[in-house]
């Protein structure tokens, strides 16, 4: 859903916290042109209208050992028990990600492995006991692209600064 009650400043702010979630708040007052206060409070109004949802550090899975990434496919036997498979694939920790779908899979997962003999491991071991009628594997060689998501100018506002929320200017 989209947030009409947003401005430029918000996607500014947006658009520099996705870049780096560790910029100092000071610095995006600085490139924004407001005070450090005003940053604070549109960085909370951005939290408690769950645009933002919190920030991490992202670590390099190779440089700590996960040398394969791949996107599995999964169909189960019994789609009625979606439910107690997701909570099964919560406490697979290779697990990363996991999206019903459309098409073809009931779920797709993204999996890091140590190496391809995890891998198996890990379909064999703990993904076959969900009660899958079956799975497809892809293995990712490389992630070529890999960024935040763009601010859409439609999400905001075009009004010129008559926010009756605004707080700073």
């Amino acid at each position: 859903m989209a947030h009409r009650g947003l401005d430029q400043l918000d996607k500014k702010i947006l658009h520099l916290i996705a870049e780096d979630a560790r910029i100092p708040f000071l610095e995006v007052a600085r490139e924004c042109n407001v005070s450090g206060a005003a940053i604070h409070q549109r960085i909370q109004k951005l939290f408690n209208l769950g645009i933002i949802k919190g920030s991490k550090f992202v670590m390099d899975p190779e440089k700590i050992g996960y040398e394969t990434c791949a996107f599995i496919g999964l169909n189960l036997k019994n789609p009625e028990n979606f439910d107690e498979a997701i909570k099964a694939l919560r406490n697979i920790p290779e697990v990363v990600e996991c999206h019903y779908t459309t098409g073809e899979y009931d779920l797709f997962i993204k999996i890091y492995a140590s190496n391809n003999h995890h891998l198996l491991n890990v379909i064999h071991d703990k993904l076959q006991s969900l009660g899958l009628s079956r799975s497809e594997s892809i293995i990712s060689y490389n992630a070529v692209i890999d960024r935040p998501l763009p601010i859409l100018d439609s999400v905001f506002d075009t009004r010129n600064g008559d926010d009756d929320d605004r707080e700073e200017e």
